[in-house]
């Protein structure tokens, strides 16, 4: 298996397997969902607002996870949002999806990023360094339908810098219905 940082070429075969995931773990409507959110996020966000990471197995993508840039109105520290993340169903709990996120997380590291935010499952991420934290200390880019799943990470440190003013995400994931 190899983990990369995704180059082009292959949306469609990353689209899939982000609707193929979710439709099996929840529903065909959310595959839908996140397989039109992955789409909107390939085909609509600036390249210095994204960053997509994938892993690959035979030339075959198994996994891929999906880094935008949050920008603070107050604030000049480098934060991403870490949303979407998929691993095909059948290599599930194999740490790929883990191995794949350390991957991505060096990566920006060098590229300066500072802190990571993700909303979703603590027990999955907590698993690669992600701890919960309350919107006082970085605020979401829109309200928080469960905010106990707004968990966050420095590249840097131990220690998670607080943030105030208002965040702007991407366009893609800038929807009420998916926070």
């Amino acid at each position: 298996m190899k983990h990369s940082l995704y180059r082009g070429g292959r949306d469609n075969e990353i689209i899939a397997l982000f609707r193929q995931t979710f439709t099996d773990s929840e529903s065909e409507k959310e595959g839908n969902h996140i397989g039109t959110l992955v789409k909107q996020f390939l085909e609509h966000t600036p390249n210095e607002g994204i960053r997509v990471f994938i892993t690959t197995k035979d030339d075959q993508v198994v996994s891929g996870v999906i880094f935008s840039k949050l920008t603070f109105e107050d604030c000049n520290i480098c934060i991403w949002l870490l949303s979407p993340a998929a691993v095909v169903t059948s290599m599930q709990g194999k740490g790929v999806g883990q191995g794949l996120i350390r991957f991505a997380h060096d990566y920006l590291k060098q590229e300066g990023v500072q802190q990571l935010v993700t909303y979703g499952d603590i027990n999955f991420y907590s698993k690669v360094g992600y701890k919960p934290i309350t919107e006082e200390i970085i605020p979401s880019p829109l309200k928080l339908s469960y905010p106990e799943g707004w968990l966050a990470q420095s590249l840097e440190s131990e220690h998670i810098k607080a943030i105030s003013g208002k965040v702007y995400c991407v366009e893609a994931i800038n929807r009420p219905e998916l926070w």
